[in-house]
């Protein structure tokens, strides 16, 4: 696949579903995180030129991931890929503090990625699906979108994103859902009393600094590609070309369509950005996200 699509360099991650697969097993998932990420970090030891590697987390159990994010960091990872939510506990909830202060603490890069959305019930073992229309359309195809919202939107109203300002966070698929919800989450959360009130020039300026979107998926349209979700994002929301990286979504993105859609966003690219910009989505940008990591990790 890369090869094939001109990818230089690639950061592995456990997608969907992660590596915390049976709600309670807590020994299994933290045993198969331990495995995927040894396997992952002998991967970039042989072929440091070819691979990096976001590190998994045995979410939700606190105490194992923090033992796994020191050990995931003597083994040179490049930063750490979350979920959504585990089991129906959602990245921001509380539950999670003691995680992102550590994360914040050695200026952790933290990729997000959507699973199945899920609500809690009693008993750690016990979720119900929240996604009405899970026998009717694939989860990824929109829920994805959602789950990606309720997750960043908790990051905000929670006050992690604000209490944790040297992690770096990465979005899929151009934000998902969030982008059009800006707006709306920080304004309702002033009008309305009970929640945590925002500051729109705050969030925003906190998106710029702290946070990263990658293009993967469906983020453009009309003939010549410059139009769509990718447009409406950059432009509607002054999103810095950047904080734009690639994604290709491989392997659940079968080759020949990452080969398509790599196609569909070199013609989209050409449509909204010139040459400086594009070779900054294509590469610059990471290269600099992976280098600045790199000197937070090494305290330089």
């Amino acid at each position: 696949m890369m090869s094939l699509c001109n990818v230089s360099k690639s950061i592995l991650s456990i997608s969907s579903p992660g590596t915390n697969l049976v709600p309670g097993k807590r020994d299994f998932a933290r045993a198969l995180t331990r495995q995927c990420n040894a396997y992952a970090a002998e991967l970039k030891k042989a072929h440091p030129d070819k691979f990096g590697f976001w590190a998994s987390l045995p979410l939700p159990s606190v105490d194992d991931v923090l033992k796994e994010i020191e050990k995931a960091v003597e083994e040179d990872c490049d930063g750490f890929g979350l979920l959504t939510n585990y089991h129906g506990e959602y990245i921001g909830s509380s539950a999670f503090d003691a995680v992102f202060d550590k994360l914040n603490e050695i200026g952790a890069t933290v990729f997000i990625h959507p699973t199945k959305p899920c609500i809690k019930c009693q008993g750690e073992s016990a979720t119900v699906a929240a996604a009405p229309f899970v026998d009717q359309y694939p989860i990824p195809m929109f829920e994805f979108f959602f789950d990606t919202a309720r997750a960043v939107i908790n990051l905000f109203s929670s006050g992690t994103v604000e209490r944790c300002p040297n992690i770096t966070f990465i979005i899929p698929h151009s934000g998902g859902c969030l982008p059009p919800l800006f707006s709306r989450f920080t304004g309702f959360s002033t009008v309305v009393p009970g929640g945590r009130p925002l500051e729109a020039v705050e969030i925003r300026r906190q998106i710029r600094e702290q946070f990263y979107f990658d293009l993967a998926g469906f983020v453009f349209d009309g003939e010549t590609g410059g139009n769509g979700q990718l447009k409406a994002f950059v432009l509607g929301y002054d999103i810095s070309y950047q904080t734009l990286l690639y994604g290709s979504d491989f392997p659940f993105t079968r080759t020949q369509y990452v080969k398509t859609f790599a196609d569909r966003m070199k013609e989209g690219l050409e449509d909204l950005f010139g040459e400086k910009e594009r070779e900054a989505v294509y590469e610059g940008n990471a290269v600099k996200l992976l280098e600045d990591g790199r000197k937070k990790r090494l305290g330089i």
